[in-house]
């Protein structure tokens, strides 16, 4: 309901506005055409012609026009007020981010670095078992193999010395030794040559 009282003044101030320009359009128009009018009634009657009727007052076509301003710079200014607060919240939650970053690229930092360890030692690992099946005697070191998986043992007689890897190889059961030799052959045969 005060939805609609609001409204209706809104509309009444509004129109109050609009009637009043219309009246100083014609007071306007009456001033430039009073010359002619003047000449038609006679030299007395002009002062007649131009006066304001009493009955428009400027205070109230200006009263309305005057509330209406202030309720636009209330509005303005609320509006401001609350531009400024999300400015300031903004500001915060991107600090927040900023921060957020930074410590998620430290972390990234960290993990790289432990993952580079990691993978360092997993290769320091894997080199050592590699020259202690080459150093093992072929039929020992076969005895071991058969029990890998394919792709395992296949790894493994790829970081080996040809010698080594052959040697191992004679003393493997002929369908295992073929069978790492197609995984060993297999891995790089889809490698560009180019």
């Amino acid at each position: 309901m005060n939805r609609q009282a609001s409204s209706g003044k809104k509309k009444a101030g509004t129109i109050s506005v609009i009637v009043g320009l219309f009246l100083a359009s014609g007071m306007i128009r009456l001033a430039e055409i009073a010359p002619a009018i003047a000449q038609e009634l006679g030299e007395g009657s002009v002062q007649e012609v131009l006066a304001v009727p009493e009955t428009i007052s400027s205070e109230a076509q200006v009263g309305p026009l005057l509330a209406a301003i202030q309720v636009r710079e209330t509005q303005l200014t609320e509006r401001e007020a609350y531009i400024d607060r999300r400015s300031q919240t903004l500001a915060v939650a991107e600090q927040r981010i900023r921060e957020q970053m930074a410590a998620l690229t430290e972390a990234e930092d960290k993990l790289a670095a432990t993952l580079s360890l990691a993978d360092n030692a997993t290769e320091r690992d894997v080199a050592r078992l590699t020259e202690v099946y080459q150093r093992m005697k072929p039929a020992e070191a076969a005895g071991i193999f058969e029990t890998m998986d394919i792709q395992f043992a296949a790894g493994f007689f790829s970081r080996m010395r040809p010698e080594a890897a052959a040697a191992i190889m004679a003393n493997l059961p002929a369908e295992l030794a073929y069978s790492v030799s197609v995984v060993m052959a297999g891995r790089n045969a889809r490698a560009p040559r180019e």
